[in-house]
């Protein structure tokens, strides 16, 4: 006669504290690790973002930049440059890696490219936008060899599908709103993280046995699961995933190319702007014949 015993939260159930406690992140640094290939104008976008929330507000930040291949590289290099000299900001590091883009690899390399023991890492994407907001529940909600924090993102649908009836859609930041046909929440995606990096090396970082498109995230968000460290996972309103163009690689795996062309179709748009596009043609039709019994019946 065996049993498990398993604890469970009731989560709507009444609030009890706990506990109650100060903590001071005047003095947290976090350093974004950002892994990139080409996309330059993206990163001109993310810069933008970053010049105002970071540099002009947070001001606790350092940035790191890895770059795959060198077309675009010297873009990069003039991007950083520019604000350096416009914001006299100096806390960044460029490291270039002359290989194919595989983005584990890229936040491999930019967390052991800090050589100033520990540090907050917040590993995110060239396509997502963060508020000052962010970066303070990114602070507390990890800690050393306690928490891990994954927030779910809110990812933007595709503007031309959503503003169709604007002649041009609004600037990006008038996008970013939290509505069911303007985007919705990524509860699949655990790309964008905050953990510190004596976690992360102790843990043995990203899997570099995964190629392509996707699943390494997954495999360290795994691998926290299972080991000894709170992971916290919540909807965070500061952090938005911008919408770009997907490609799935011929060379993908069938699950991979199957997991891209899922998050594909996601990322478009909602599921009644999608119901509009597939039944377009049965739309126009009804309109048509609409059109056709209102002059008849005007000429009757």
């Amino acid at each position: 006669m065996e049993y498990r015993h398993v604890t469970l939260f009731r989560p709507f159930g009444p609030l009890m504290k706990v506990k109650s406690e100060m903590i001071d992140i005047t003095r947290s640094i976090i350093n974004i690790i950002v892994p990139l290939a080409e996309r330059t104008e993206a990163f001109v976008q993310f810069m933008q973002n970053f010049r105002d929330v970071c540099i002009h507000q947070d001001k606790r930040i350092h940035l790191t930049v890895v770059y795959f291949g060198k077309e675009g590289l010297s873009k990069v290099k003039t991007i950083l440059e520019s604000v350096t000299s416009e914001s006299n900001f100096h806390n960044y590091t460029l490291v270039s890696l002359n290989e194919e883009f595989n983005r584990g690899r890229g936040l491999n390399v930019g967390a052991r490219a800090w050589d100033k023991g520990e540090v907050l890492m917040f590993f995110c994407d060239v396509d997502i936008y963060f508020s000052a907001e962010f970066l303070n529940s990114c602070r507390l909600n990890a800690e050393p060899g306690k928490k891990v924090f994954y927030p779910v993102v809110f990812s933007l649908y595709n503007p031309a599908i959503v503003y169709a009836s604007q002649n041009v859609p609004p600037p990006v930041e008038q996008q970013l709103v939290h509505k069911k046909d303007s985007g919705f929440w990524r509860d699949f995606g655990f790309g964008m993280t905050c953990q510190y990096r004596s976690d992360f090396l102790t843990i043995g970082g990203f899997d570099m046995e995964v190629k392509g498109w996707g699943g390494e995230d997954v495999h360290l968000y795994r691998k926290y699961l299972h080991g000894d460290l709170i992971v916290i996972r919540t909807p965070v309103p500061g952090l938005f995933h911008l919408w770009h163009e997907k490609r799935c690689a011929d060379e993908l795996t069938p699950e991979q190319y199957r997991m891209c062309i899922q998050s594909k179709a996601m990322n478009e748009a909602s599921h009644s702007h999608m119901g509009m596009l597939v039944f377009r043609e049965e739309i126009e039709t009804h309109l048509r014949k609409q059109a056709y019994r209102t002059n008849s019946e005007a000429v009757g």
